[in-house]
C-alpha cells in the first residue's frame, strides 16, 4: 500500500511538469512527514552522507573533460581520422560519423556531449556531399548513444553509486559491447548506403591516413591514459576523471589552441551548472532509495517476484519492457537512480552478475536517448539539424531497430559483458 501511494505521489508529480529532482525530493519529504516518524535531522543528514562517496566526484570530472574536447578541436581531428580510414566505403561519411562518434565517446563519457561534438562537424557536410539530412540525423542520434557504454560513462559511475558495484569492472564491460555496438550501428549505415546509391569518399592513401592519425594522436591519447591507467592499477577511475579533465584543458588550450583562454571561464561554468544539476538529481535520488529501503519496498518486490516464479530470463524481459517504458518519460540518470535500488535486489537473489546487470541498464539507457519524448539525443540532434522531433523518429528507426537487437544479445549472453572483466580481474 505504502508503495503505491509513494508512486503515485511521484507520477502525479511528474505529470505538472516539475522537474523529476524536485518531484523525488518532495515525494520522499511528503510521505515521510506524514505518514511515519521518521526524524527530520535524519533526512538532514541523509541528504548529505548521500552524495559523500569518493566515485561520485568522477561526475564533474568528466563533464569537464568532455566540455573541453567540445570546444577543443578534437572532435574534428578524429572525423578527419576516421574519413581517411573508412570514407571509401559505400555511406564513407557516414560510417565515419559513425567511427568518430564511438573515438570520442571513449574520451567525453556523455551521449549528448557526443552528438554535438561530432554532429555539429559532420551533418553539414553530409549534407554537401549530398545525403539526405534524415539519413545523417539517424546515423549521429543513435551513435552519439555509445557515449553512454564505451567508457569512461557518466551512467556507470551513477549505477556504481547506487549498487556499490565497482567501477572499473563496469567500464572493463563496457568495453567489448561499445565495439560491437559500434559495427553493428556501422553495418547498418553501410547496408543503407550501398541500397540507396549514397556517395563514397575518394580512397586516402597510406600517408594521408598517417597524416590525420598523427593530429588527432592527442585525443587518442586520453582514451590510453583513462583505461590504461585504470586497467594497470596506476589510478581510481574517480584519478582517471580528474587526470582526463586535466590532460583535456592541456591539449584544447595549448596542443591544438582551438580553446582560448579567456574561454575557459565559460567552460568551467557550463560545466559547474550541469554538474550541479546531475549532482541534485543524485541527492533526492538517494533520499528515494532511503525511502524505498525504510519501507522495505525493494526486499518486498524482490520476494513477490521470487514468488511468482520469475526465472531469470523473464525477470530479465520484465526488466527491459520497464526501462524501456521508463525511457519514455525520463532521461538515463533519473532512471538509473530510481530503478536501480528497486531491481538490484531482486537481480542479486535470481543470481544476476551485478556487472552484467548494470551494462544491460546502459544499454536500455542508448534506446531511451533515441526515441521520443524524452530522448535527450533526439533534442540535441534537433537542435543541429532544425529537423522536427516526429522528423527525426522516423529517421533513427532502422539504427534503433539494431539497437534493440543489440539489447537482446546483451540480455541473454552475459559472457559478452563479462569476458574482458573476468580476464583482468580475475
Amino acid at each position: 500500500m505504502n508503495a503505491l501511494i509513494i508512486f503515485v505521489l511521484l507520477l502525479a508529480l511528474m505529470l505538472t511538469g516539475m522537474p523529476i529532482s524536485i518531484s523525488l525530493g518532495l515525494t520522499v519529504l511528503t510521505f515521510l512527514f506524514t505518514m511515519t516518524q521518521v526524524p527530520i535531522d535524519t533526512v538532514a543528514l541523509k541528504l548529505f552522507t548521500g552524495i559523500e562517496k569518493f566515485e561520485i566526484m568522477a561526475i564533474p570530472f568528466f563533464i569537464l573533460a568532455g566540455n573541453f574536447l567540445t570546444h577543443g578541436g578534437v572532435a574534428r581531428r578524429m572525423i578527419n581520422f576516421a574519413s581517411s580510414m573508412v570514407g571509401h566505403w559505400h555511406g564513407g561519411l557516414a560510417l565515419a560519423g559513425v567511427l568518430a562518434c564511438a573515438l570520442f565517446a571513449a574520451v567525453s563519457g556523455s551521449s549528448p556531449a557526443t552528438v554535438v561534438a561530432i554532429g555539429s562537424i559532420i551533418l553539414p557536410a553530409m549534407v554537401r556531399q549530398g545525403y539526405p539530412k534524415s539519413f545523417g540525423a539517424g546515423v549521429i542520434t543513435t551513435s552519439g548513444a555509445l557515449g553512454i557504454l564505451i567508457p569512461p560513462s557518466i551512467v556507470m559511475v551513477m549505477y556504481s553509486v547506487t549498487t556499490n558495484t565497482s567501477v572499473g569492472q563496469l567500464f572493463m564491460a563496457g568495453v567489448v559491447p561499445g565495439i560491437m555496438l559500434a559495427f553493428l550501428l556501422g553495418l547498418t549505415t553501410w547496408y543503407l548506403a550501398r541500397k540507396k546509391g549514397y556517395p563514397r569518399m575518394p580512397k586516402a592513401s597510406w600517408g594521408e591516413r598517417w597524416a590525420t592519425f598523427r593530429k588527432s594522436a592527442w585525443g587518442l591519447l586520453l582514451i590510453v591514459i583513462v583505461m590504461g591507467g585504470i586497467y594497470s592499477g596506476s589510478f581510481t577511475p574517480t584519478e582517471a576523471a580528474a587526470m582526463a579533465a586535466v590532460y583535456a584543458f592541456f591539449i584544447a588550450v595549448f596542443v591544438y589552441k582551438d580553446l582560448k583562454l579567456k574561454q575557459v571561464g565559460k567552460v568551467l561554468l557550463d560545466s559547474a551548472a550541469m554538474s550541479a544539476m546531475l549532482l541534485y538529481i543524485i541527492t533526492n535520488a538517494i533520499l528515494f532509495s532511503f525511502l524505498m529501503t525504510s519501507e522495505n519496498i525493494p526486499q518486498a518486490m524482490a520476494e513477490w517476484i521470487t514468488g511468482q516464479g520469475l526465472g531469470v530470463i523473464s525477470f530479465l524481459l520484465v526488466v527491459n519492457i520497464l526501462l524501456l517504458l521508463a525511457g519514455n518519460v525520463m532521461e538515463p540518470s533519473s532512471i538509473v537512480l530510481i530503478m536501480a535500488p528497486i531491481l538490484f535486489p531482486v537481480a542479486m537473489k535470481l543470481g544476476i552478475d551485478p556487472v552484467h546487470f548494470g551494462i544491460l541498464i546502459v544499454v536500455n539507457m542508448e534506446v531511451g536517448m533515441c526515441h521520443p519524448p524524452v530522448g535527450l539525443n533526439l533534442y540535441v540532434a534537433s537542435g543541429i539539424t532544425k529537423m522536427g522531433i516526429t522528423e527525426l523518429t522516423v529517421a533513427v528507426w532502422p539504427w534503433l531497430l539494431t539497437m534493440l537487437g543489440f539489447l537482446i544479445l546483451i540480455t541473454y549472453v552475459p559472457q559478452i559483458s563479462l569476458w574482458l572483466p573476468r580476464l583482468i580481474y580475475s
